[in-house]
């Protein structure tokens, strides 16, 4: 008997079903059967199923004499599982991968629950991937399993067989079948969260459920969608038929006005010619459905009174209103837009014949997006070393909340704005300034880059055009021309800059300033941004942080981190810190911390034990707490990689510290102790000695002194092995975390790593 009985019925989707199918035996759980029904499909269904059937015999096919539609193609499959779960597939949807081992713990971990409700993302035509918008009903609260009073939102959620696991002992029991008909799914969705004794959830995509290009399916436009009033009827009917769950009438008769408002004004599946024929039924039904004496939310006040009311034309008259007054409100807003920004200019114009102020400086970071990195770290030390020089610094009205009490505030586009760059001496910025900043006699601009260098950069682009898009190479150019200094790390930073960033500055061959903070913070500043995050005692934290992929649309994560951190134990958490270019969703659980929106790395960096990324160049920085760091570059990816962006060193081949080519080898990495034994110490001290020569805590301070005070004689920098970075909380010192982590595979930690 499998562990899962996965029933993918099959209707004209044979462009999909092969990827359907190999989602599923694919999969690293391979206890399962998939039942795959042949709906009489006039294409080419019915021969993928056989040859699928021809070569796995974990496919067992079923042909229906007839099309029946899907609720009795997944009435057929039923009725021949014999797993001990039963899961429902669409033929051009996919499982995600490791989604079954994920499902299959949770189960387990859960006591065997009758329902087990998972997320989905839909999978746009476009490449793009969106997770479904009810995440937070998945959430872990409280004691599970429970019953649906524990946690009546997941009624909110999609109503679809897809996005749940049922104990096929629970389904007989029940009794519970698909209707005929569209919609099928609402008479079996319903009745079956309410009847389970005992629900679980699983915060994690597991099906990626296909948006055709047009939006919807074809054989679900027209008239098939007047099959909802029947299923509605049958909900509620199930619900008559059961006193005891009476309670959730109400719940029940909201989603159903919410769904039939929905399909009403959804013009590409409901024809124009029905829609008046649609809202008479749906009136119909709202009346006969109706729980006396419950209130309508505000919100939902329109679509109740569409609905209940059948106002067709009242409803098209107030949208076809507020479609106008939006309309009118565009066109004047722009209006009013295109007068404030030329009064701007003439502002900004006026405020460049007057006299620059010796003792003001500007500072940003990536365009106004956030506080920190070099800037933010130049901003403190300009306030430290040369207090008669006021500072302020540029953010956009999100991001005012995040600027620390000192330099004053500007907000971009604005008057202030626009004096403070055209008045102000010295300008500071890890970007380049507005392009329409003119640069004056008397200004300094400091260009202080964002990180060593590893991916092509600059002009190095113009031979890659999947990472450089649209990049204005001329553009960029002129913005060189206006730098005066330009902040490095090492040598190799200040060979690439000077290469690919052509232009008269001077290069500050100084250190990161954002890494200042790695030698001055102390153990308890560490302690304090572990429980700020939320990171348990006595576990190991590792921070992954992956680059962007130019040449991916989507940035599929390429870690299971829920997976991995089953396979490593309860002793390490993951704080998982997608790239602000590309970011995605973060599933796994309690452990998996989404760190993607905290506003400093430096402290998630202090905070965590070991670093897993890929290409960013958040190794270099971190080489300098002197902490494990382990490489995730699978080949393929790697390959891919190199042709899309390219990097100007082989990571592989001198890396800081052990290099997984997969999932489980990184695993293993931490299993057995790898990731910090002494050959990947060794690596870590190559890799620093060649990075990290000047980031001794005093970088921001020589950078001020050089531009601000003219100093060229700067203060002799600490040597590496003379460093006393702030240690991890699992430093390896007695009683530590670290010292009493145990290793699920039995093998203790060894000195090198093959």
């Amino acid at each position: 008997m499998p562990r899962f009985s996965v029933i993918v019925p099959a209707y004209q989707v044979q462009a999909y079903l092969p990827e359907c199918l190999e989602s599923v035996l694919s999969q690293s759980y391979a206890d399962l059967e998939v039942i795959a029904v042949d709906d009489r499909s006039p294409d080419g269904c019915g021969e993928i199923i056989d040859e699928f059937a021809a070569r796995d015999p974990r496919v067992r096919p079923v042909r229906l004499a007839a099309n029946a539609g899907p609720g009795p193609a997944r009435n057929a499959g039923l009725e021949r599982a014999i797993g001990d779960y039963v899961l429902f597939l669409d033929g051009d949807d996919t499982l995600a991968p490791d989604a079954l081992r994920a499902i299959a713990d949770r189960l387990k971990e859960t006591g065997e629950p009758d329902v087990l409700v998972y997320d989905h993302a839909a999978a746009y035509w476009t490449g793009e991937t969106v997770r479904g918008p009810f995440a937070a009903q998945l959430t872990e609260r409280g004691p599970a399993p429970f019953r649906l009073d524990g946690r009546p939102g997941l009624l909110r959620m999609v109503p679809a067989a897809w996005n749940k696991a049922y104990r096929r002992e629970f389904v007989e029991r029940a009794g519970l079948s698909f209707p005929p008909g569209y919609c099928a799914e609402l008479p079996w969705t319903y009745p079956a969260l309410a009847l389970a004794e005992s629900l679980a959830t699983l915060d994690r995509v597991c099906v990626h459920h296909r948006v055709r290009r047009r939006g919807a399916r074809v054989p679900t436009a027209g008239h098939r969608h007047f099959d909802v009033f029947d299923q509605y009827d049958r909900v509620f009917a199930f619900l008559a038929g059961r006193p005891a769950l009476a309670r959730w009438r109400p719940v029940l008769f909201h989603r159903m006005v919410d769904h039939l408002a929905a399909l009403h004004t959804e013009r590409v599946t409901l024809p124009r010619a029905d829609r008046a024929a649609f809202l008479r039924r749906a009136r119909a039904h709202y009346r006969r459905h109706r729980v006396p004496g419950v209130s309508v939310p505000p919100r939902s006040r329109m679509r109740h009174a569409l609905v209940g009311l059948g106002l067709h034309r009242t409803y098209r008259a107030v949208q076809a209103g507020e479609a106008l007054r939006r309309g009118v409100r565009r066109a004047a807003s722009g209006l009013v837009r295109a007068l404030r920004s030329a009064a701007l200019q003439v502002h900004y114009r006026i405020q460049l014949r007057l006299p620059v102020r010796a003792d003001r400086a500007v500072f940003a970071a990536y365009g106004g997006r956030a506080f920190g990195c070099n800037p933010g770290a130049l901003e403190a030390a300009f306030r430290a070393v040369v207090p008669q020089v006021r500072t302020a610094w540029i953010a956009r009205p999100e991001h005012q909340d995040a600027v620390p009490p000192g330099p004053g505030r500007l907000t971009p586009d604005t008057a202030a704005y626009w004096t403070a760059l055209a008045r102000s001496r010295y300008l500071v910025s890890n970007v380049d300034f507005d392009r329409r900043l003119v640069k004056r006699p008397g200004q300094v601009l400091v260009q202080t880059q964002h990180g060593t260098p590893l991916k092509h950069m600059g002009l190095d682009l113009r031979e890659r055009p999947a990472a450089a898009r649209d990049t204005d190479f001329a553009g960029l150019l002129r913005g060189v021309e206006r730098w005066d200094y330009v902040l490095s790390a090492n040598r190799h930073t200040t060979l690439t800059w000077e290469r690919v960033f052509p232009g008269g500055y001077i290069t500050l061959e100084y250190g990161q300033p954002r890494n200042d903070v790695f030698q001055r913070a102390t153990a308890e500043d560490v302690a304090r941004l572990r429980e700020e995050l939320g990171i348990p005692r006595d576990t190991v934290a590792i921070l992954y942080a992956p680059t962007y992929r130019d040449h991916c649309l989507t940035g599929r994560p390429l870690l299971d981190l829920a997976r991995v951190l089953r396979r490593l134990g309860p002793e390490f958490v993951i704080l998982a810190r997608a790239h602000p270019a590309q970011p995605t969703a973060v599933a796994g659980g309690g452990r998996v911390l989404d760190v993607t929106g905290h506003p400093s790395v430096e402290s998630l960096c202090l905070a965590s034990d070991a670093l897993v990324t890929d290409y960013s160049s958040i190794m270099f920085d971190y080489a300098n707490l002197d902490r494990p760091i382990v490489v995730h570059v699978p080949d393929d990816d790697w390959a891919a990689y190199q042709a899309a962006r390219g990097t100007y060193f082989d990571l592989r081949a001198f890396p800081p510290g052990a290099v997984a080519r997969s999932e489980d080898e990184l695993v293993d990495i931490f299993a057995t102790g790898h990731w910090r034994g002494s050959r990947s110490a060794q690596l870590r001290a190559a890799f620093r000695e060649r990075f990290c020569p000047y980031d001794d805590g005093r970088a921001a301070e020589r950078v001020v002194r050089r531009v601000v005070l003219g100093e060229t004689g700067q203060p002799p920098v600490v040597p590496l092995d003379e460093r006393r970075p702030v240690p991890s909380a699992a430093s390896g010192v007695t009683g530590s975390p670290l010292s009493t982590v145990s290793y699920p595979t039995g093998r203790r930690p060894v000195s090198d790593h093959p």
